[in-house]
């Protein structure tokens, strides 16, 4: 599901979480491929978004540079390896790193609990070229555009594609405006 972009070992990274022209790159590909009510796999996908908030990368770094800054934050700080880097981050739920990229974004680092990919990467909360979102409001407003993407959101079509991911209706004006908010920034 990485649609092209490679990501190097040690880094782990999930681009349909935190980085805005995936996320983009993505719908127009699923727009193509799917149609109403959306395949299995397309709604599987989707639920790797979770149910929390996270926050998306929206600056001018493309990926591979991202991953060579923070590779290279690792080396010029002479922490290689596996067990070096688990020794730095900490590995309690509540450890974590922050580090700054080249265009001041800042960028969180957790240690993962694998044998290759244990570097894990996504942007820091209230940082640069950042913004929070909500896992459900991304999920509906991706949903929307693959599935509906009709310029007119009408709560009924957006209350039919969030069933489709188990997501209850909405009723709150803060939420459906947040899913609308969602959809036109996916759709520039």
């Amino acid at each position: 599901m990485n649609f092209g972009i490679q990501i190097p070992e040690p880094i782990i990274f999930n681009p349909l979480k935190h980085y805005l022209p995936f996320i983009k790159n993505y719908i127009n590909t699923k727009t193509e491929e799917e149609k109403y009510p959306g395949s299995k796999a397309f709604i599987k996908e989707l639920k790797h978004l979770g149910t929390c908030v996270m926050d998306i990368y929206t600056g001018d770094l493309v990926p591979d540079s991202i991953f060579a800054e923070v590779k290279d934050f690792l080396e010029s700080n002479r922490i290689s390896g596996r067990e070096s880097y688990r020794k730095w981050a900490g590995t309690g739920y509540n450890n974590f790193r922050i580090i700054s990229l080249s265009d001041d974004s800042q960028w969180t680092l957790k240690y993962h609990d694998h044998k290759t990919r244990y570097v894990h990467i996504f942007p820091a909360r209230s940082s640069r070229h950042t913004f929070r979102i909500k896992a459900n409001t991304l999920k509906s407003a991706v949903l929307y555009l693959v599935l509906i993407g009709k310029d007119y959101i009408s709560e009924d079509d957006l209350n039919r594609t969030r069933a489709l991911a188990g997501l209850s209706p909405v009723k709150d004006v803060a939420d459906a405006e947040a899913v609308t908010e969602m959809i036109e920034i996916l759709r520039i």
